[in-house]
């Protein structure tokens, strides 16, 4: 089967196309053919040895699959040949095949296509837990959402309407993907890459800042952001994809009762309870209309290391997801 893998670190130029053994299914997994891989940032994380945990090289990205079961082994009891499946993966994502245990599927409901089901666990998960259970968002306060046209800040945006913030504010680089943001029901919009957005903020909330915030880029961004805090205010952080990490003095946060938090997505994958309730409520937004995923673009599996530069670009909107 074809796979991307990467022997070394470094920028997209260190992915390669090449072929390997398709795996075979152990007692209690299932062997699924790939018809959509999601890509994220932290594959371009994993690529530069940048992640949150060390890479063992080699190593072949990829954490999202879409489906359909091609083989079951012996001790497989809940699924069968055919069925159409999603499951979050720590690597292989970028294959061809993949071998999973059984515990870790969700069946794809009727109507919701691979590229769908694809965009959905890892950013749907992140972004609901990021908002709920990290950033504790309560009805009525307000949340500042960077890169909010991206595949987390897209669906966000929309859950934080769904749990009831009052402003949303949604940041991005661009007019496209402000206007995007827009759609998705973001109420007010700062443009992040001009100067004075910090104050743009403090003027939206009426100079007390936001409750809660996402941030991703880091650098300058993270500290610009701890700037927007109201007191009280949490701070969640998720990643940084400009790939600087910020200096940052924790006693400023005393003075009005601030937080910054980390977040972690396989953390919550160890917790069943929270994993398994979030899942089916995000799947159930999904089934009636009230959660739209956004898919920036799909790309054949082999033109991953283009797919890479233009996410690291910042020149796409919404979820890219590669088809072998």
């Amino acid at each position: 089967m074809k796979v991307i893998k990467f022997e070394k670190f470094g920028g997209p130029e260190v992915l390669q196309w090449t072929e390997t053994a398709k795996p075979q299914p152990a007692e209690n997994e299932v062997l699924i053919e790939v018809k959509a891989s999601g890509v994220n940032y932290a594959d371009t994380a994993r690529r530069e040895g940048k992640y949150v945990v060390p890479t063992k090289l080699p190593y072949v990205p990829g954490s999202e699959i879409a489906g359909v079961i091609v083989e079951t082994g012996s001790g497989v009891r809940k699924f069968r040949k055919g069925d159409r499946v999603v499951a979050l993966v720590e690597s292989d994502g970028y294959s061809e095949y993949v071998a999973v245990n059984e515990r870790i599927l969700t069946p794809i409901p009727d109507g919701v296509d691979d590229e769908q089901a694809v965009a959905l666990p890892l950013q749907g998960l992140s972004a609901y837990h990021i908002l709920k259970t990290m950033g504790r968002l309560e009805p009525g306060e307000s949340v500042l959402i960077h890169a909010a046209a991206g595949g987390v800040g897209t669906i966000a945006v929309q859950l934080a309407k769904l749990f009831g913030a009052g402003k949303i504010i949604a940041t991005a680089s661009t007019k496209e993907k402000l206007a995007h943001a827009k759609s998705m029901g973001a109420t007010h919009l700062v443009n992040y890459s001009e100067d004075g957005w910090v104050d743009k903020v403090k003027e939206i909330t009426e100079g007390q800042g936001v409750d809660v915030a996402l941030e991703m880029v880091g650098g300058e961004v993270f500290n610009q952001t701890v700037k927007c805090l109201a007191p009280f205010g949490r701070l969640v952080i998720f990643g940084a994809a400009s790939g600087e990490q910020a200096t940052f003095h924790p006693g400023q946060l005393m003075r009005k009762n601030q937080s910054v938090i980390g977040f972690f997505l396989p953390q919550i994958m160890r917790k069943p309870e929270l994993f398994q309730s979030s899942f089916k409520e995000l799947l159930g937004y999904m089934a009636n209309g009230d959660l739209k995923l956004t898919i920036g673009g799909t790309y054949p599996l082999e033109e991953a290391a283009e797919v890479h530069r233009l996410l690291q670009g910042r020149k796409t909107i919404g979820k890219l997801v590669l088809k072998p």
